[in-house]
């Protein structure tokens, strides 16, 4: 991968070369420039929202609308000195002759709007609650004379003058309420000003500080950017590391802080080291008076967490000023003070016992090992793992045993850090009393062995363990890690079998069950053996609770995989509800984030959704740049790879292909068939869909040596869209072996394009829209509308066309070779049309001879007859015709 633009790691501003847009309010702005337009109902607005939502910003696009339609425009700013002054507000904008207090206002009114004409008068009045009271009364004039259009900016929790007021509550004026940015909202906000995709997380991390505030936030990014920790890798922009608070933002958020009286500040200072807690505790170190002085002035939020409410600061960035502002030696003091008193509560929970020791980290007391332990333990059930090894380094520190090491060198190993996992691996050998330990720490080096592209040393590592054991629990738990290993590797029977019996067990250990979950649901997909999946699922998430997120996320992303190669996408989203709905809002939780953006790649990739897959799994392969541990690079350039061919861009396609080929990685036997699937893809988007439809069923052979029969459906249905009529006799057979949906129509979708049968691909295509796979239906379709016109049936064809192209609109601009045939000349056949394509990309007829295994004559002979059915003179006219559509 190294140089290509693919992976390119570039500079932290070489593609910043956006500018902030204004995003998310054009409802609002529609609304305003409504009431500029009709003369019967209110005459203007009034917007109201905290500071930093983005109030003068609308306000200043409303003034420039109307400036654009041949308005009058006046722009008046509140301010506090102004505000000492009669008319101080408007003494910039009209100069006053004649000092008579009757004549004042009629005097600024009309020297405010001279010079106004057919379009008539807009008047911006900036802070409006800053106004004196003769300025409020000019105001409340234009209104009522209806002499101009008015909007007015307020800033919530200020008093305004009543002149101001009665303006909104009497409906002379729209009350327009601005509410901060959504996250989706502040993705394109931020997305527009960089140029380019944005990291989900990074998205979800700068809305959960700025709270969609866009002044905060164009700061932010702004200061990131420059910083260099806000960067793009691999075509996505990351956010990495921890930020600090710039002087620009700490000037926006300080004067809020001033304002407090001490015990508030006190409240603020107990969240910003140890929040989120819980209301009894909170009101136990601060009082719980305070606490709701707070909530009234929305300083703090009180949410429910399942059966405790808890309470958090309304805007982070008050924390964060406070964090930087606070001396080291008071913040591990006040630390130390939290800690106890969730102590004293006797907090039973794992997440207590985590957060007393994150505390206790920072404070100025050490915890003793057995915390530390169990609060690691619990990080990395999170997945929060560079928590996780910094709380069991400590724990080793300070005295922990053979679980502080065991907890620590899965950590280390899991994030990539191989070599210190090594030193981690010789003690646990050392420290392990027992059979269950020696087999934990076998399994704990096996693990990272494995994923990390040494398959056989991990195997070696399983063998020699469970030789040497004679505990029933520790070799159940030994034959659930070689299950997955096993899985991996393309031993899918004997890793169903090996599953199927350890989780069926009478004493099968807990510890046992998310790794033999994971073995029996990964190979029951690929057999295309529901049961099997739903066994695993039924027993995970029974135990849920004592599983890590991490391990939970393994055996529900197995499940959806078959679930969605069985054809039930609905069943695979639902499982994937329920898997994030059981994790908690970690800050650390990096590797979950990862896992539920496959989740959602895979499903819209099934779904057609081509842009949205492709976005996943570039996050995905963008996430692990320079440091891929576990793989999840390779896995998301197949992804990747088979989403750009889909999507027919030829060009990323074959980048994608080069850079997952140099990816390749030795554990991931069982996605060979989707390796070459990919291939296929690519070469198709680049016209050679006569090779496409060879590589997808050499696919299929693949997986068929395998034992993943459901893939083998999904590499014959594959070449079966590229046109491929030889595979139905195949995929009939595996109908009757493979459980779901998919199998049946893809045999269907089979028999009746072998049969050339309009009708039958018709009707397929309308059971693929059923099932959720919506671009497998433009393909049926679109091939039902080529047998409709072989048949002189037109009528047909124009309802298949135009059910193809209807469909086609979902699947965010895919482009296959079926949807693509539809839309060439009738006249032209596929072989015709495969030669045109190679010819209109540059090849010479020598060239093409030898891509399809042809004769140049027979080159030659295609496109002479394409030329002459359709009336043309060279190549170029040809190809241009053909790229026309």
């Amino acid at each position: 991968m190294e140089g290509m633009t693919l992976v390119r790691d570039d500079s932290p501003s070489s593609a910043a070369t956006g500018v902030w847009s204004l995003a998310g309010r054009s409802e609002e702005l529609e609304r305003i420039a409504a009431s500029a337009r009709g003369r019967a109902g209110p005459a203007g607005a009034v917007l109201i929202g905290p500071a930093g939502v983005g109030k003068t910003r609308v306000a200043r696009e409303a003034l420039r609308a109307a400036e654009q339609r041949g308005a009058l425009v006046r722009w008046v700013a509140g301010t506090a000195s102004a505000r000492e002054l009669p008319l101080g507000a408007f003494a910039a904008t009209v100069k006053l002759t004649d000092l008579d207090p009757a004549r004042l206002v009629p005097q600024a009114t009309e020297a405010l709007l001279a010079g106004a004409g057919p379009a008539g008068a807009v008047v911006v009045v900036d802070d409006a609650h800053q106004l004196d009271e003769l300025s409020a009364v000019l105001v409340h004039q234009l209104v009522l004379r209806k002499a101009a259009n008015v909007v007015l900016t307020l800033r919530t929790g200020e008093t305004a003058p009543d002149a101001v007021t009665a303006l909104w509550k009497d409906g002379h004026l729209l009350r327009l309420e601005l509410e901060p940015l959504s996250p989706q909202e502040t993705a394109t906000l931020v997305e527009t000003r960089l140029g380019g995709l944005v990291d989900d997380v990074a998205v979800r991390r700068l809305w959960s500080i700025t709270r969609g505030n866009p002044l905060y936030l164009r700061q932010l990014v702004d200061d990131e950017l420059a910083s260099g920790r806000l960067r793009q890798v691999v075509g996505v922009w990351r956010w990495s590391g921890r930020f600090t608070l710039s002087p620009a933002l700490v000037e926006l958020v300080a004067p809020r802080i001033g304002k407090l009286p001490q015990n508030q500040r006190d409240v603020l200072d107990v969240l910003t080291f140890g929040g989120p807690l819980e209301v009894p505790l909170l009101a136990e170190l601060t009082g719980a008076r305070v606490m709701e002085e707070m909530e009234d002035k929305g300083l703090i939020e009180v949410c429910q967490q399942g059966r405790r409410w808890q309470v958090r600061l309304a805007d982070p960035m008050l924390g964060e000023v406070q964090r930087m502002r606070t001396g080291a030696l008071y913040a591990r003091r006040l630390r130390r003070r939290i800690a106890s008193a969730l102590s004293a509560r006797g907090g039973r929970r794992a997440d207590d016992a985590l957060r007393h020791a994150v505390l206790l980290l920072d404070s100025d007391v050490q915890p003793d090992a057995v915390l530390l332990t169990k609060a690691a333990r619990r990080a990395t059930e999170l997945g929060d793992l560079a928590l996780a090894a910094r709380l069991a380094r400590t724990a080793v520190y300070v005295g922990g045993g053979f679980e502080s090491r065991l907890l620590l060198g899965t950590a280390l190993g899991w994030t990539g850090r191989v070599a210190e996992a090594g030193s981690e691996w010789a003690a646990l050998r050392t420290l392990a009393q027992t059979d269950v330990q020696q087999a934990q720490a076998a399994m704990a080096r096996a693990k990272v062995l494995a994923w990390s592209g040494r398959p056989a040393e991990a195997e070696a590592e399983l063998a020699a363990a469970a030789y040497a054991t004679n505990d029933e629990a520790a070799a159940l738990e030994l034959a659930g890690v070689r299950s997955v290993l096993d899985a991996y590797l393309g031993r899918t029977v004997q890793a169903a079998e090996t599953g199927a019996e350890v989780l069926a067990h009478p004493r099968c250990p807990s510890a046992a069950v998310p790794w033999v979950s994971w073995g029996l649901a990964m190979a029951c997909g690929g057999l295309g053996r529901l049961d099997g999946i739903e066994k695993a699922l039924r027993r995970i998430e029974s135990e849920a609770s004592g599983a890590g997120l991490h391990q939970l996320a393994l055996v529900v992303m197995s499940s959806m995989r078959g679930l969605l190669l069985a054809g039930l996408p609905d069943q695979a989203d639902r499982i994937a509800r329920w898997f994030r709905e059981q994790c908690p809002d970690s800050p650390g939780r990096r590797s979950v984030d990862i896992f539920t953006g496959f989740m959602s790649a895979e499903s819209a990739s099934f779904r057609g959704q081509v842009e949205t897959a492709a976005r996943g799994y570039r996050q995905a392969v963008a996430a692990h740049h320079g440091a891929d541990p576990n793989g999840w690079i390779f896995t998301g350039l197949v992804g990747l790879t088979t989403a750009l061919g889909m999507r027919g861009d030829p060009a990323s396609a074959r980048q994608a292909l080069q850079a997952m080929t140099a990816e390749h990685h030795p554990t991931y036997v069982y996605l060979a068939p989707n390796v070459l699937i990919a291939r296929a893809w690519v070469v198709a988007a680049e016209g050679e869909v006569s090779e496409a439809a060879a590589l997808a069923r050499k696919a299929a052979g693949v997986a068929a040596s395998q034992g993943q029969s459901a893939v083998e459906v999904f590499a014959l249905h594959t070449a079966v869209r590229f046109g491929d009529g030889t595979v139905a006799d195949r995929l009939t057979r595996l109908a009757t072996e493979v459980n779901g949906p998919r199998a049946q129509i893809a045999a269907a979708h089979a028999v009746a394009l072998a049969a050339d049968d309009g009708p039958g691909l018709q009707a397929v295509s309308v059971r693929l829209e059923q099932i959720g796979a919506l671009l497998l239906a433009v393909d049926a379709a679109a091939q039902a509308a080529a047998a409709f016109f072989r048949h002189n049936r037109r009528g047909s064809a124009q309802t298949a066309t135009a059910r193809a192209r209807r469909l086609a609109q979902a699947c965010e601009g895919a482009r296959t070779p079926a949807l693509a045939a539809l839309t060439a000349p009738p006249e032209i056949t596929r072989r015709q049309r495969e030669i045109i394509a190679l010819a209109a990309s540059g090849l010479s007829n020598g060239e093409i001879a030898q891509r399809l295994v042809v004769s140049i004559r027979t080159v030659e002979n295609h496109l002479y007859r394409a030329s002459t059915k359709l009336g043309v003179s060279n190549r170029a006219e040809l190809a241009a015709l053909i790229d026309e559509a």
